[in-house]
């Protein structure tokens, strides 16, 4: 009998066919290209190998852990474009995403010389990392590459492949799709949990990225619901559960303030619980000139967490009870012990509706002058009124970019189903917000699609303009133009030490939607008010024939910084 043998790369590919992968996203080539191209992966060239790694980040964010992104990048003797990509791989490591990023590997005569050790470098950044050495090794290491992927803590794997790696025989080395697995927590661990929980007066559920991840937003509306207890969620772990519920408390702002800072017990679920975190510790959802207030009542609250990942606990402040398992299965078992610990009786909290409902008016009263403003410049809140009232939200996806888009979207937009909205923010880079949004496109063909991003950012993305219009990726990206860095306010940085100055980007001066429109986008520059909605329809129109737009409105300064620095 002859043997059919593959080469090790399209062996590689067809294993990613097999989990169900039909495009890699990448810059500017590596080893995989050709091979994919035969074999029917789309290669999705992106402008710089960030964004490359940026665009598998955000797909995987939306996916539940159920899909996951692929990116290549050039490595091997033309390490510099994994280089390139450290800073990405560095925000997936640190925000949790179970994304694969295969490279070149150095030769395989020169494996282990110290300059060219690419997995050394690289281990501080990713879950895992393997060099493939022989060709028949391939399924074997696709294998624990997925098994990682779709179990454990979630995180980056980065593959090394040599190019001068030859054929081997797949038939003698099949490659067999792993499952994946999940634990539950300890039953005795639950019992305690829900036990304290129910007994506790004034308890909040704190909801992190990893109810995505576990595909757990069904489960944790129930148990919310079942024990009436109001639900806050991380930045990342918004749109986690709905914001229009009664029992949401959002985000952050006046809501989240009052209800932290009353609270008895904190049930972390699917978060680290770490200061260290910017925006996925909870003492981050509070101003910072009120911190000092409340820091000493967060010693008087029980702190329950449930996490898959042990060194979570007690990373920071002291745990009392803990569940370790995987969300969405602790959350079931923390619905039949609720139920069993209840007996039969609903729990009812007309006080805690009533609190609800004032604290949610006082965020309406104070930030509804700001969204119906109709002076020029633009407010941008008034931009962010009219996306939530024009863009169809139980189809749609919105993300913005680092700095005050972040701050001040986060706040107002009411994220009503699950991955409407991607908040992400630690070891992030300008820019991830064009990334994360053509990787929401890619996961939710159907869906409208807005990347909102400040005057910083949009200089970080200009290039990878031109890889929407290739792709024709219909997604609109909001452009909140106020003239530049300063935007902070005066006195902000300090004084004479702001290093930008406003002239510099003034708006009169720099006209951004001419420089996009000569990429190929659909773009307006608006400076009326009323202009705002007609605009924001014209350009979904056009992404709905696969048009990208990109709309530069023209707005303050202030309140910019007001309602994040002064909430």
């Amino acid at each position: 009998m002859f043997k059919v043998k593959i080469g090790a790369h399209v062996g590689l590919v067809r294993i990613l066919k097999a989990e169900g992968v039909n495009w890699v996203s990448v810059f500017p080539s590596s080893g995989l290209n050709t091979p994919c191209g035969d074999e029917g992966v789309t290669n999705l060239m992106l402008r710089d190998e960030r964004f490359a790694v940026a665009v598998a980040d955000g797909f995987s964010r939306v996916s539940n852990r159920q899909r996951f992104g692929v990116c290549t990048v050039q490595g091997g003797y033309n390490s510099a474009g994994l280089q390139y990509a450290y800073g990405a791989l560095a925000q997936a490591y640190e925000d949790g995403t179970p994304l694969l990023c295969v490279t070149d590997g150095v030769h395989t005569p020169i494996t282990g010389v110290k300059s060219f050790d690419i997995s050394a470098a690289y281990q501080s950044v990713t879950k895992w990392t393997g060099y493939i050495d022989k060709p028949h090794r391939v399924p074997e290491f696709m294998t624990r590459a997925y098994t990682y992927l779709k179990s454990g803590k979630p995180g980056p794997i980065l593959i090394q492949i040599p190019r001068d790696l030859t054929d081997y025989d797949d038939a003698l080395y099949p490659y067999d799709s792993p499952p994946g697995w999940r634990p539950q927590g300890d039953p005795r661990d639950v019992e305690r949990a829900v036990r304290t929980l129910l007994a506790s007066k004034n308890p909040i559920l704190y909801a992190g990225q990893g109810v995505f991840y576990a595909d757990a937003c069904t489960e944790l509306k129930e148990f919310a619901e079942l024990i009436q207890v109001p639900v806050l969620t991380t930045l990342k772990g918004k749109s986690a559960f709905p914001e229009n519920h009664p029992l949401s408390i959002g985000v952050k702002g006046i809501p989240a303030e009052r209800f932290l800072t009353n609270a008895d017990l904190l049930f972390g679920l699917g978060c680290s619980l770490s200061p260290g975190r910017k925006y996925g510790g909870f003492m981050h959802q509070i101003p910072e000139t009120r911190r000092s207030d409340i820091i000493p009542a967060h010693a008087k609250k029980t702190l329950i967490q449930c996490t898959l990942d042990d060194m979570d606990l007690n990373h920071y402040y002291q745990i009392n009870h803990a569940v370790l398992g995987d969300l969405k299965l602790v959350l079931q078992q923390l619905i039949n012990e609720a139920r069993k610990q209840l007996v039969g009786k609903t729990r009812t909290n007309s006080t805690l509706t009533q609190e609800l409902e004032e604290a949610k008016k006082a965020q309406a009263d104070k930030y509804m002058p700001l969204m119906t403003d109709n002076t020029r410049p633009i407010n941008p809140y008034r931009v962010y009124w009219e996306i939530m009232n024009t863009i169809d939200r139980p189809n749609s996806f919105v993300t913005h970019d680092s700095g005050l888009t972040r701050e001040q979207l986060a706040t107002v937009y009411e994220a009503i189903v699950p991955h409407s909205f991607m908040g992400w923010g630690n070891v992030s880079t300008l820019g991830f917000g064009l990334g994360a949004a053509i990787g929401a496109k890619l996961a939710f063909p159907d869906r409208q699609v807005i990347n909102v991003a400040g005057d910083a950012a949009i200089g970080y993305q200009l290039g990878n303009y031109e890889a929407l219009v290739r792709h024709k990726i219909g997604i609109t990206t909001i452009h909140i133009n106020n003239s530049g860095f300063s935007g902070y306010g005066p006195g902000f940085w300090g004084a004479g030490r702001n290093p930008y100055v406003a002239e510099v980007t003034d708006s009169s001066t720099l006209n951004m939607a001419k420089a996009v429109e000569a990429l190929g986008e659909y773009t307006e520059r608006i400076e009326d008010p009323d202009e705002v909605a007609p605009a924001l329809k014209r350009a979904f129109k056009k992404n709905a024939s696969g048009t990208p737009a990109y709309l530069e409105f023209i707005c303050s300064k202030y309140p910019v910084a007001g309602a994040w620095l002064q909430n």
